[in-house]
């Protein structure tokens, strides 16, 4: 058992598995271009069931060597359940697994040390959002209210309703069209809208997502701070047990010397 497991856990079996999963995300592909499935569609179909059938190993593998413990990491039920729809005799629980397998590239990320950091920085950031989430929440409502009270008989299709006043104001924060396709013909019933519109933009677009930006590199600063630390306590440790050792090898060391000089005097 102890052997399965190594084997299991091996860089080489990983790496063996990561390629399947991009082979297969790359057939899913292929499957979605019609020209692909006229010419070589039996083929794609029988890589897809090679995928499916090595997936179905690895994971008996993995209950095999880790039983319940399977079932504690996340990545491994989700890997569960969508091998698990794939065996659903239903003509669209296919095309869900499809679309749902696509996400097994994910697991890449737990790999790539990069990709693994820049996901943990993002997790670790979303607490410290909430008060940005907050204010730009607070910010629409009071700029959907007065755009619907200024503009919304003039302009019943963008401006109408609050609801049509928060997606206006949306696209308006992305600067998607905001100037030729809003700002401007609201302009010409009211001049000076650009008094509203302006600080608006400014306020979020500039102002409170930058906030985000803010955050998410302090996070990520936090994260490789961390990472650092712990590789400094590592080798400090590894530091520590190698001087440990040379210390116990001299004092063997002098030991043997002064036992072989106490045998010449014995004599």
């Amino acid at each position: 058992m102890q052997r399965l497991k190594s084997v299991i856990e091996s860089a080489r079996f990983q790496n063996a598995i990561i390629a399947v999963i991009v082979l297969n995300a790359i057939v899913l592909g292929f499957e979605t271009w019609p020209a692909a499935m006229e010419n070589a569609g039996g083929f794609l179909k029988a890589l897809d069931r090679i995928a499916v059938a090595i997936f179905v190993v690895e994971i008996a593998l993995k209950l095999v060597v880790y039983r319940l413990g399977f079932f504690k990491s996340a990545w491994n039920v989700f890997d569960f359940l969508i091998v698990s729809i794939t065996f659903i005799p239903a003509g669209e629980g296919v095309s869900v697994l499809r679309a749902l397998r696509i996400l097994r590239a994910l697991r890449l990320i737990s790999v790539v040390p990069s990709m693994r950091r820049v996901v943990q920085a993002l997790l670790r950031a979303i607490p410290g959002m909430g008060s940005v989430v907050t204010l730009m929440a607070l910010v629409f409502y009071i700029g959907a209210v007065m755009a619907t009270k200024l503009f919304g008989e003039a302009f019943p299709d963008w401006f109408g309703s609050i609801g049509l006043s928060l997606y206006s104001l949306f696209q308006i924060m992305t600067l998607e069209s905001w100037s030729m396709g809003i700002v401007r013909p609201v302009m010409e019933q009211f001049p000076y809208a650009w008094a509203f519109f302006v600080p608006f933009i400014l306020l979020t677009t500039f102002a409170v997502l930058n906030l985000f930006i803010a955050i998410v590199v302090d996070s990520m600063s936090r994260e490789h701070a961390a990472e650092d630390e712990a590789l400094r306590g590592a080798l400090g440790g590894e530091h520590e047990e190698i001087m440990a050792e040379l210390k116990a090898l001299r004092r063997e060391v002098a030991d043997l010397k002064a036992d072989r000089s106490d045998g010449p005097e014995r004599r």
